[in-house]
């Protein structure tokens, strides 16, 4: 781990491309994560469905369980306690009823004790053309609370892929403290190619913040195409480390006092305004005939 302050410390993303097989999909986790700790990261994220890549309902909620016993939630409480990290989950499955899951984030603390949890507001319920359908409504329940976690360098804010298109969301963390939001995704390839820079720039830009996304990238076991380009993001916009498609890690080392230099410069976030939307009357044309 590295040695970090109060103003600076290293974050690591962890690139994936998660199958079928929970536990193939948490060793090589595990395996990343230990990559990211030789690379002495203070907080390492890995991305949205790190556990499971499934589009098949019924194999979906054969192979997940709920939190308590939970094999995969054991291990990475393990791998916290044992290096002593900062482990930001960005999403896994995991069952909250009969036929209904969460999909939902876990932030470890050093000490392996769960610091926040946090469940996916915004459901991917679309229709991208080409036989790409995704409906994440019908098996996942939404989660309905906005969720900011304390760590030595600053607040958290918590949000998982699709909640990228809702900047609403990402403006009240910013308000409400956040100094770093994490992104954790799996994009597919179509949206990814044209909009993943873009949002997560937008967001960087527009609340002030440090943003962390760890994405899934490749071509998966159930056929789905994911876009990787996991991100690490400047308050300015700037991208200060990338990854490519395929699974591995990145690492940037994160000055926090660059956020109270950019909100110095661009104070937006105090110059919020109320104001009504009035629909204009439409313009009344003569029309005028020489007789």
């Amino acid at each position: 781990m590295s040695s970090s302050s109060n103003s600076a410390f290293r974050a690591a993303l962890v690139q994936m491309c998660a199958g079928r097989d929970i536990a193939r999909n948490v060793s090589d986790a595990i395996a990343l994560i230990e990559e990211a700790v030789a690379e002495r990261a203070d907080y390492i994220q890995t991305p949205e469905c790190t556990t499971l890549m499934e589009i098949d309902p019924d194999r979906l909620m054969a192979e997940t369980k709920p939190e308590q016993g939970n094999e995969a939630l054991a291990a990475f409480v393990a791998a916290a306690r044992k290096h002593r990290i900062w482990l930001h989950i960005g999403s896994m499955a995991v069952k909250v009823g009969e036929r209904r899951l969460a999909n939902r984030s876990y932030l470890f603390a050093p000490d392996g004790e769960i610091a926040a949890r946090y469940d996916k507001i915004h459901m991917f319920d679309v229709d991208l053309g080409n036989g790409e359908v995704y409906s994440e409504s019908v098996n996942y329940q939404a989660g309905s609370k906005a969720v900011l976690a304390e760590l030595p360098f600053g607040k958290l804010g918590l949000t998982i892929c699709y909640d990228l298109r809702f900047p609403a969301l990402h403006r009240a963390l910013a308000k409400n403290g956040a100094r770093f939001i994490a992104s954790p995704a799996a994009f597919t390839r179509i949206t990814g190619e044209a909009h993943w820079h873009t949002l997560l720039r937008a967001r960087a830009i527009e609340t002030e913040t440090f943003v962390l996304a760890a994405a899934q990238g490749g071509k998966h076991e159930n056929g789905r195409e994911t876009f990787g380009h996991s991100l690490i993001i400047s308050p300015w916009g700037e991208i200060l480390a990338e990854g490519g498609v395929e699974p591995g890690v990145i690492v940037a080392d994160v000055d926090t006092r660059r956020i109270d230099e950019v909100r110095g410069k661009i104070p937006s976030l105090t110059h919020d305004r109320a104001f009504d939307i009035t629909e204009a009357q439409p313009l009344q044309f003569e029309t005028i005939r020489k007789s």
